[in-house]
């Protein structure tokens, strides 16, 4: 499997055969309003911020003019906010698939993250025991299996032309690593998947034969408190 520096370009009228190429857009959220700083994961009510919105038009400004026939987001709010202007530049509807979600976490709610100091908390020693499956939320394997499942469903599917699927940052990462043969365990400061970032997969038939990434709202650190 190969890596390119942009995302894949559309075939246009390629075959819809069995080997013909498909490409699967993995497209992160955008910014989300959060003054507080918290782990909100799941949690109702997290919207974009204006910033969001603007990321979310400079994503869909990135995909126009491809040949994307399919739509697809995650039941959260601001995946669903980001997927918004997608369907109106392609005249698509939003198909909802809870396999795009975001993992569940304990800590959701709090202000836990990388370099809070949770380890010196014993009362946090139950959660963190193993950092490689992960213990404190949904283990990697089952995210890395439901995201795979999902982008099968969508390139066949679509199967000739483009596809794309609003998700968030860690099912976005674990699908890449999955998809490039990447032990699933990271440490999550290294992670390529910025907000309104694109990870595209090019499928030959059924496999995955290159993935490709693209910053169209700009450069920026991916990991942001809640994301």
């Amino acid at each position: 499997m190969t890596e390119t520096s942009g995302a894949s370009e559309g075939d246009g009228g390629a075959s819809s055969g069995p080997s013909a190429s498909t490409v699967v857009h993995l497209l992160r959220h955008g910014e989300v309003y959060n003054p507080g700083g918290i782990l909100y994961g799941r949690l109702p009510g997290f919207q974009l911020s204006e910033d969001g919105r603007l990321m979310a038009k400079a994503a869909t400004g990135f995909l126009a003019g491809r040949d994307v026939v399919l739509l697809r987001s995650s039941p959260l709010d601001r995946a669903r906010e980001t997927a918004a202007p997608l369907a109106a530049q392609f005249g698509l509807g939003v198909e909802i698939d809870e396999r795009l979600i975001e993992p569940t976490n304990v800590y959701e709610g709090t202000t836990f993250g990388v370099g809070s100091g949770a380890l010196r908390h014993p009362v946090d020693w139950r959660y963190l025991y193993n950092p490689f499956r992960p213990s404190w939320g949904e283990p990697y394997k089952s995210i890395a299996a439901r995201m795979l499942a999902v982008m099968a469903d969508v390139a066949r599917a679509a199967r000739g032309h483009e596809a794309v699927c609003v998700s968030h940052q860690l099912p976005i990462w674990t699908a890449r690593r999955a998809a490039e043969g990447q032990r699933l365990w990271h440490d999550p400061r290294h992670r390529q998947c910025a907000l309104a970032s694109v990870t595209s997969f090019r499928y030959a038939g059924d496999r995955i034969t290159s993935v490709s990434y693209s910053e169209p709202a700009g450069s920026g650190p991916p990991q942001v408190p809640g994301a």
